[in-house]
């Protein structure tokens, strides 16, 4: 059994990392969500947005990953209230406590791969509308024959699609914050005083 200091410090730790991680996930799904709205708006509006096939799935597992960056997002809120608990006389045990970090462990762990198989995803299309850019500075030239509008050759890449591979790594960023601070939670609470 712990002694009254040590459940002090183990609630302290709890309550204050879990506040650091609730608040750095919601700052970077903030941004997560404002670049995956943008970037869906802004893609139905450009022009010829169908072309780089690999953006799908990659948005689309960056969207699987922020949704279980909202399940983390609960997590720490979960960790907080059991901070708390451990400060009042009613308090869970070690086991509840360690199973509650284990689950937000996990979800970033989920997270991470998620994003990180999004990522390739959208790096691999990129790549290859790279390699199908022309010579020159801006990375694709406007042909035009005399008396007709003129038309793009190349595929350059757009700021919508490099949007997209800035709200995986955002996102990336969110779950790897959270891995981080919940492996530091599980070895403070199994530490042996």
């Amino acid at each position: 059994m712990a002694d009254r200091l040590d459940l002090q410090l183990i609630s302290a730790a709890l309550r204050r990392m879990g506040w650091i991680r609730l608040w750095a996930q919601v700052v970077m799904a903030v941004v997560v969500m404002g670049v995956l709205l943008f970037n869906n708006i802004g893609g139905r509006l450009a022009a010829n947005s169908a072309r780089a096939l690999g953006l799908g799935p990659g948005l689309s597992l960056t969207t699987l990953a922020f949704f279980l960056l909202l399940w983390s997002i609960w997590q720490s809120g979960l960790v907080i209230r059991c901070g708390r608990a451990l400060a009042s006389p009613v308090r869970p045990s070690k086991g509840e406590t360690a199973r509650l970090i284990k689950r937000g462990v996990l979800a970033d762990l989920v997270g991470v791969t998620l994003a990180v198989i999004g990522y390739q995803a959208m790096a691999g299309s990129l790549f290859v509308q790279a390699s199908q850019q022309v010579p020159g500075f801006f990375g694709a030239q406007i042909q035009q024959a005399p008396g007709t509008a003129g038309r793009v050759i190349g595929l350059p890449i757009t700021s919508i699609e490099m949007l997209s591979v800035l709200s995986n790594t955002q996102v990336l960023f969110a779950h790897l914050i959270g891995l981080w601070i919940s492996l530091w939670l599980l070895q403070r609470v199994h530490r042996r005083a």
